[in-house]
């Protein structure tokens, strides 16, 4: 199973995207990007989003979480969230 940062990098290289290009579109430094390819570091929550909308990725691919695996009362409440940020946005 892939990491985080290997997932990452296969998307962005698939996009035909440089780790420099990311860094960039984010925006971050390279250095810290490089090391988010690598699992040396952890993106914050504003970088996951945009690696996510750059990349066009689910961030639930890129976690490794399965709608199963989260409780029915949990996925509800992530709904609520998503469609009060999509209307603030």
């Amino acid at each position: 199973m892939l990491g985080l940062g290997e997932k990452i990098r296969a998307e962005r290289e698939d996009f035909g995207l440089t780790q420099s290009d990311m860094a960039k579109a984010i925006p971050m430094n390279q250095s810290n990007y490089s090391k988010i390819e690598r699992d040396m570091q952890e993106p914050s929550i504003e970088q996951f989003k945009r690696i996510c909308e750059i990349l066009k990725l689910d961030a639930n691919y890129l976690l490794d979480i399965e709608e199963g695996d989260i409780p029915k009362k949990d996925r509800e409440l992530l709904k609520a969230v998503k469609a009060i940020i999509k209307k603030y946005k």
